[in-house]
């Protein structure tokens, strides 16, 4: 007789390694009532106005700022990030949503095209039920980033959330339920990862959209492919961050600091290679090490505090090993390099130098706190090593000629490129990315159009 049970779904707060709540993963029963709620919640609201579904937005954006401090108190106990950090978040989910409640109208118009029919048409209609499995390091903002368009668009949504962080995705449900979104029309599914496949599988999911590392990405995508289901994919990133030898070398050094540790560094469009010319590159650097060195870490509830715990211990010996490895093959130690001593998964904001294509922190993916610092003789050089990548989502370049800059940026291989500013999502601008960082669009026109069928609409002639 089997007698496996599934394991509970813990909420540890890293910053301790104190463990909050223990769930109970949904059975198969529920995850049938869940699919079954949704399915029929979404037959109806696709009916309606897109105005009257852009009602439901507004209320969501009320609802987030309502709750804010309880719902940043929840994503800094369970990943860690400084509550300043939490707070912000909330208020950009309120603030997609506000964007998506005033151009979602606009966005999904239908676009008339002249050709041999009395009347053809473009038009947008909504999938249907679209399954969201989101990680753990902005729990609300990846979620509403997709809800909100989708939602608008006619859609219903299914959220798989990572699972050091069930009472986020809770918590969501909680924000949904206080809009007065129809009962099914959202579904938070409290399950592992090994059920995602059953849920994918199902008919009455239409597509699925995955935020989280490229391997995981891969397995989600050939699941879908085979099931012949739209998908949507944002993963890994290891953003380049050119300066030239004419950049604002003050201006770069205090967004860089940014770009890379914000949210602990745990951040997919974060920079991660500063790809530095000669010219300037030790008054880059100097700047920029003493920038992280002055970060001040712990206890991510103090205000004072600039950098707070990783999500998770294991993700931080990762980075460690990282670092060791780099350090082996010859980058130097600027600043930082080891664990924090005692409780939690804190690690100190840590800048490498002389860092080369071959080396583990230039080819890897780091999700943490450390910098590479990579020097190159001039601006080709910079845009072909920012290209010696597989990832390509975000890219920063700073130089104070703009004609120059548009021409390099159309050579940089990423979804984005952002001249002399920090690299962001923005809910007017599609975010995604191209080779092993994804592909499909989210935000702007482009991502509420990302989950509806493209339909051609042709009238013949009236007959007579």
């Amino acid at each position: 007789m089997n007698t496996r049970t599934t394991p509970p779904i813990l909420s540890i707060n890293p910053a301790t390694g104190e463990t909050l709540a223990e769930f109970s993963s949904d059975s198969a029963s529920v995850i049938e009532a869940k699919l079954a709620a949704t399915a029929a919640a979404q037959s109806d609201w696709a009916r309606l106005t897109i105005e009257e579904r852009c009602g439901l937005l507004d209320r969501m954006a009320k609802a987030l700022r309502s709750g804010a401090a309880d719902y940043a108190c929840l994503i800094t106990l369970e990943m860690g990030k400084p509550i300043a950090e939490a707070e912000a978040e909330i208020e950009k989910c309120a603030w997609c949503c506000e964007h998506y409640r005033d151009q979602a109208a606009a966005y999904l118009k239908g676009e008339v095209i002249a050709s041999g029919a009395s009347h053809s048409e473009v038009v947008f209609d909504p999938l249907g039920s679209v399954l969201a499995v989101m990680p753990w390091n902005y729990p609300f903002w990846q979620f509403f980033r997709f809800a909100a368009p989708a939602l608008a668009a006619g859609n219903a949504t299914l959220l798989k959330h990572a699972s050091n962080v069930p009472q986020c995705a809770l918590a969501i449900a909680d924000v949904m339920a206080a809009a007065g979104a129809p009962e099914g029309l959202t579904a938070t599914l409290m399950i592992g990862s090994g059920a995602v496949r059953g849920v994918l599988a199902d008919p009455r999911v239409a597509a699925v959209t995955l935020t989280g590392s490229t391997e995981v990405g891969a397995q989600v995508a050939a699941q879908a492919g085979g099931l012949l289901k739209k998908q949507v994919l944002e993963l890994g990133g290891s953003d380049p961050f050119i300066v030239l030898e004419d950049a604002d070398i003050d201006a770069a050094v205090a967004v860089a600091v940014k770009s890379r540790f914000q949210n602990t560094g745990q951040s997919c469009i974060a920079a991660k290679r500063f790809i530095v010319v000669d010219a300037i590159a030790d008054r880059f650097a100097d700047a920029f090490t003493a920038g992280a060195a002055a970060l001040k870490v712990g206890d991510p509830f103090d205000r004072s505090n600039t950098q707070g715990s990783m999500a998770r211990a294991n993700l931080r010996d990762e980075l460690h090993d990282q670092v060791t490895r780099a350090l082996t093959d010859g980058a130097t130690l600027r600043t930082g390099g080891a664990p924090l001593d005692g409780p939690g998964a804190f690690y100190q904001p840590t800048v490498l130098d002389h860092v080369t294509p071959d080396n583990p922190v230039f080819r890897e993916e780091t999700f943490g706190p450390v910098a590479a610092i990579v020097r190159v003789p001039d601006a080709d050089t910079a845009v072909a090593q920012a290209n010696a990548t597989e990832f390509g989502l975000g890219a920063g370049l700073w130089t104070a000629d703009l004609d120059r800059a548009r021409t390099l940026a159309r050579r940089i291989e990423a979804g984005a490129v952002f001249v002399n500013g920090l690299v962001a999502s923005d809910p007017r601008l599609p975010f995604g990315g191209i080779k092993q960082s994804g592909y499909g669009r989210e935000l702007g026109a482009w991502g509420i159009r990302e989950f509806t069928n493209t339909k051609t609409l042709w009238v013949g002639p009236a007959s007579s």
